[in-house]
């Protein structure tokens, strides 16, 4: 009777040690994310967000998908985000990411021509027609088009995954992020919630496999034509 009993207790002993290891290989990717991008982080809209965002060559606007060919309200507010980052002279090109992968969707197009009734020129809008997640944007905009400096754009909730990403990339990046949870609470919490699953598969991505983009070049040179133009100098610089 005693030995069945020490067996029950070794037992749920091991099975809560597994759940512990579970755990924290669940959280480590998570924490990855936080850490790499502390400091590097801030919100749209916030008092001052514009000055504490560090100047760029590039504002990197990942993709959220179309609604009938349109970008979809939280890619609106990323694109929103980015023109004013551009207006402010935090950046002098908008590097636009999204999936191309059939000729019906064109996410950077639909970006391309939301932008331009703004008011964005042309000339400072770069389109990356297979930023098909955000490892793969991160990965062209350092290799593909010879991005340096990046200020990603993206929600609140993906900031800390898409900032890791760039930096581990090889970009000095820092992230701008729309706090949707006012105005797409439903939305937002639901993505949250999936950020857990999408940061393991990111800290795969970046930090285990070394994973290259699904199309990984060729080499680019429209970021850097634009880059090698005169241009008034950006502040802080």
């Amino acid at each position: 009777m005693l030995g069945k009993v020490r067996s029950d207790r070794r037992t749920l002993r091991r099975a809560y040690q597994g759940l512990v290891l579970l755990s924290v290989l669940a959280l480590a990717p998570m924490t990855w994310a936080w850490l790499t991008s502390s400091g590097h982080r801030v919100t749209a809209g916030a008092p001052g967000w514009l000055e504490r965002t560090p100047p760029a060559q590039a504002a990197l606007v990942l993709g959220a998908g179309l609604a009938a060919g349109r970008p979809s309200p939280m890619l609106a507010r990323r694109l929103d985000i980015a023109a004013d980052l551009y207006r402010a002279g935090r950046v002098r090109a908008l590097l636009l990411s999204g999936d191309n992968s059939t000729t019906s969707y064109d996410e950077p197009g639909a970006m391309r021509d939301y932008l331009r009734a703004k008011g964005v020129p042309d000339a400072a809008m770069v389109l990356d027609y297979a930023g098909f997640d955000t490892w793969d944007s991160c990965v062209r905009a350092r290799k593909v088009f010879g991005a340096e400096r990046v200020i990603v754009v993206t929600q609140v909730f993906h900031l800390p995954r898409a900032v890791a990403l760039c930096r581990t990339a090889g970009l000095e990046a820092s992230g701008a992020g729309d706090d949707s949870s006012r105005t797409f609470p439903g939305p937002t919490y639901v993505y949250a919630a999936r950020e857990l699953l999408a940061t393991a598969k990111a800290f795969a991505d970046a930090r285990v496999l070394h994973s290259d983009p699904v199309y990984p070049g060729p080499r680019e040179v429209s970021l850097t034509t634009i880059l090698s133009r005169p241009g008034p100098p950006q502040p802080g610089a």
